[in-house]
């Protein structure tokens, strides 16, 4: 029972795929925002004891939010809607089952060293035909948050998270660090609601921005 409540979320998401069965999957652009850790898993942990998973989830939803607002061409889908730990591999088996257009995975960062700070946005070491996408979406989000909102940019680096592994074979995907919480500057401006706006109001403008020029598996 424990077991299948943890992953409510992700099988309602999943059934909800099923949907487009029979439908032009072209008439919109399906985005998967990945709001990291959730349940038992914390994520990083901030002063005041903020939680990387509760200031993720929030900003997922703010842009879900402002997609439902809009007359948008995407479809926008998180894998947890709550406070779940979704298995890393029911976030990506989600992503391919709606033949993602883009996948992106939101964090924030963590440093022994309180000086440490800016963003940094990961994508796989894996070469894939998705290999060059993902790494110009990451420059120009790096780009966005820079210009519009002040982050620094720590620069695109490649690694071998999961998420990424597994997803870069079938659709552009990166891994975005959205500051510090162990910085004090960046963690007091992730604690504002209004902080949290901003940044999904960037990270949507830029999804709205870009998608028209990604290809679709199987085009």
């Amino acid at each position: 029972m424990k077991k299948w409540l943890k992953n409510v979320s992700f099988m309602i998401l999943l059934l909800k795929s099923c949907i487009f069965l029979g439908q032009d999957l072209d008439a919109k652009k399906i985005i998967v925002i990945d709001p990291g850790h959730g349940g038992n898993d914390t994520g990083a942990i901030g002063k005041n004891a903020v939680q990387e998973k509760d200031i993720m989830l929030n900003l997922a939803k703010a842009i879900l939010e402002l997609n439902k607002k809009s007359n948008s061409p995407l479809d926008i889908y998180l894998t947890r809607y709550g406070n779940t730990l979704i298995p890393l591999l029911d976030r990506i088996k989600l992503s391919k089952a709606l033949n993602t257009d883009l996948f992106v995975s939101l964090h924030c960062n963590h440093s022994e060293n309180p000086n440490a700070r800016g963003v940094e946005i990961y994508v796989s070491n894996a070469q894939s035909k998705f290999s060059g996408e993902s790494v110009w979406t990451a420059f120009q989000l790096q780009a966005d948050l820079n210009a519009k909102l002040g982050f620094e940019s720590r620069g695109v680096k490649f690694a071998n998270f999961q998420v990424l592994r597994e997803t870069t074979d079938f659709m552009p995907s990166v891994l975005v660090e959205l500051g510090f919480l162990s910085n004090r500057d960046e963690g007091s401006y992730l604690l504002k609601p209004e902080s949290l706006d901003s940044l999904a109001s960037v990270l949507w403008e830029y999804l709205i921005k870009k998608l028209d020029s990604y290809e679709r598996v199987g085009d």
